[in-house]
């Protein structure tokens, strides 16, 4: 059971709901929301701006915590309910393609203090991270996630690390080849910072297998029920973290499935911090209709998409403070 000090225990009170389960909504997409707003018009730095704002004014009041960007979403924190916690993220969005391993950059004019200073409950960085990819590479993934666990720590808040797990000869994480892997790549990334030295208080991670290859829930079948079942298991015991899962961008019905596999396999998550499952068809009302229909988009849809997803986790997910002292 990991130990925390009273102050960052009282920042992660403010991140989960009555039963300790973490249910956050997460809007702190830059590149990936410009280019969906992309698809239909040239958007302005504003206009992401305001989408996040409607998003969190809309959608906090039935989330735990809402996960937001410094760049793009201090008004949207500033427009969230009372009763939702708040995470900002330290990693500048995407990765440099032309340099090999993807890695990671903090934001330029931020630190771990000026985060807690805009009033963040925790400090959410993403790391991109093959298990398999060189030791020189990843000897300073290492180093650099060490570094923001210290500030973390220093700064008594909580440090959540998103950790997407890739393979650096495959660049398509959609493929059957990928899928093969991906328990191995997932698991093995978990295992790895969950050690002491990252002073890492909960992993943001993906469900271990691709779900399109799971006997019925795709079309195509790489592993039984039973197999993918024991993928989840062993992600489990692989961490005395608390974690949470990451929607990955699927729909809301398919994400509300896997949480509920995942229990049946034994997984004890904590929670989610979902994004795109919740929000992303808001994005076409925006920029065809502007405001009042997106709005209006988010009081119905989105505001159900939340509530299911809320009874999903009531049913299926562990308080955080079973693995927190």
């Amino acid at each position: 059971m990991k130990k925390i000090s009273e102050q960052k225990r009282k920042h992660l009170e403010n991140l989960v709901d009555n039963q300790g389960i973490i249910g956050a909504l997460a809007i702190d997409q830059r590149g990936a929301l410009k280019r969906m707003m992309g698809n239909y018009k040239e958007v302005t730095a504003q206009e992401i701006s305001d989408f996040k704002v409607l998003v969190s004014r809309c959608l906090t009041p039935e989330t735990s915590a809402i996960l937001l960007d410094p760049e793009y979403g201090l008004a949207a924190a500033e427009n969230r309910a009372q009763t939702s916690g708040l995470l900002l993220a330290y990693e500048k969005t995407g990765y440099d393609a032309s340099t090999p391993g993807r890695l990671p950059d903090s934001l330029d004019v931020w630190s771990v203090k000026r985060l807690k200073e805009a009033g963040a409950d925790a400090c959410k960085f993403l790391l991109y991270y093959d298990v398999d990819e060189s030791e020189a590479i990843n000897e300073r993934k290492k180093a650099y996630i060490e570094r923001i666990g210290s500030e973390c720590l220093a700064e008594e808040i909580p440090f959540f690390l998103e950790i997407v797990s890739y393979d650096a000869s495959n660049s398509d994480s959609a493929s059957k080849e990928y899928a093969k892997v991906k328990p191995h790549k997932v698991i093995e990334a978990m295992k790895e910072f969950s050690k002491d030295r990252y002073n890492v208080d909960v992993l943001k991670v993906e469900v271990p297998v691709n779900m399109n290859f799971v006997e019925g829930f795709g079309t195509e079948s790489l592993y039984s029920q039973d197999e993918a079942q024991a993928f989840f298991k062993m992600q489990s015991e692989a961490t005395q973290l608390p974690f949470i899962f990451l929607s990955a961008g699927v729909s809301a019905t398919m994400f509300q499935e896997t949480l509920k596999f995942a229990k049946k396999a034994g997984s004890s998550f904590n929670g989610v911090l979902c994004g795109r499952a919740t929000w992303a068809d808001g994005v076409l009302p925006f920029v065809q209709q502007g405001a009042e229909e997106t709005i209006a988009w988010l009081e119905t849809t989105g505001k159900t998409n939340v509530e299911e997803l809320n009874q999903v986790l009531r049913e299926n997910a562990v308080s955080v403070f079973e693995k927190i002292q």
